[in-house]
């Protein structure tokens, strides 16, 4: 379960629960996170106080941060954060069980075929995998098909879906057959970390997930059957990079999210309705 920001009944809610927990630092608080006292007390309040009654399993330090973007003021406060809370983890000799991260998203990654893909900005992305490979941590990404597919003008719906067996797309350079867009995504995102000296880092599919309504191709009929698909496709088949072991992955989200900016799509990716909490769909995990 991935949580965006420590929230106390939410927290508490899951102790005892063997649920284990992504635990994340939304972006505007990189700046209290500088200093290794304010790391520290972080710690403490947000992952210590739980213990051992709730499983964390990693701490995502800030998310999609990206020169190019909206986000782009948090770039300087990124690395210094993601450091500060990795060794508020050792010393709270934690380091076995709980590894420091941050979630980063495709639209970093560039490059076709995915052998090909490399950090559009690698002064800013480099430093993050050079430490999170030293360190053996993973990295987090974002993946998602729906948003690749929407803006590619060569749009491949089934592909995307998971649906087309019989499409093929060729990595010519390493002579790899890519037979959904998830995977290419994914080990696109592989090549630029392997890039970077992150040859040892495994990635982490810490979102993916398709709306179902108020959007290009967002129905609960495709919804469902990405969803689905995913599960299934994830259990073990890993990519054509990094074959036969299950990707761990997390599904966006829980609920629909109403009261969300952004593109309408934005508010309809929940696996649950809100208001009777019932399910949108039947999936089997």
């Amino acid at each position: 379960m991935r949580l965006y920001e420590p929230v106390p009944a939410a927290l508490q809610a899951l102790r005892g629960s063997n649920i284990e927990v992504i635990l994340g630092v939304q972006n505007p608080q990189l700046q209290s996170l500088q200093t290794a006292e304010g790391a520290s007390a972080w710690v403490r309040d947000n992952v210590q106080n739980y213990m051992p009654g709730v499983k964390f399993r990693y701490i995502a330090v800030g998310n999609e941060v990206d020169p190019n973007s909206g986000n782009a003021p948090f770039v300087g406060l990124l690395l210094p954060a993601i450091k500060n809370v990795h060794q508020a983890i050792v010393d709270a000799g934690l380091q076995d069980q709980i590894k420091v991260s941050t979630a980063t998203y495709s639209a970093v990654v560039q490059g076709f075929p995915p052998s090909q893909g490399s950090f559009k900005n690698k002064d800013f992305m480099e430093p993050i995998i050079q430490f999170l490979a030293q360190n053996n941590l993973p990295l987090l990404a974002n993946i998602y098909p729906y948003f690749s597919n929407l803006y590619n003008s060569k749009k491949d719906l089934p592909y995307a879906l998971f649906t087309a067996p019989n499409v093929v797309v060729t990595d010519p350079v390493e002579n790899r057959e890519y037979r959904n867009l998830f995977d290419a995504l994914l080990d696109t995102m592989y090549s630029a970390v392997e890039s970077s000296g992150g040859q040892n880092i495994e990635i982490v599919v810490s979102e993916s997930g398709w709306p179902s309504s108020d959007g290009a191709d967002a129905t609960p009929q495709n919804a469902e059957t990405y969803y689905k698909n995913l599960i299934e496709h994830v259990k073990g088949n890993g990519t054509p990079k990094r074959q036969g072991k299950a990707i761990e992955t997390y599904l966006f989200a829980m609920y629909d999210e109403n009261l969300k900016g952004g593109d309408a799509t934005e508010k309809f990716f929940g696996l649950f309705n809100p208001e009777n909490q019932q399910p949108k769909y039947q999936l089997s995990f």
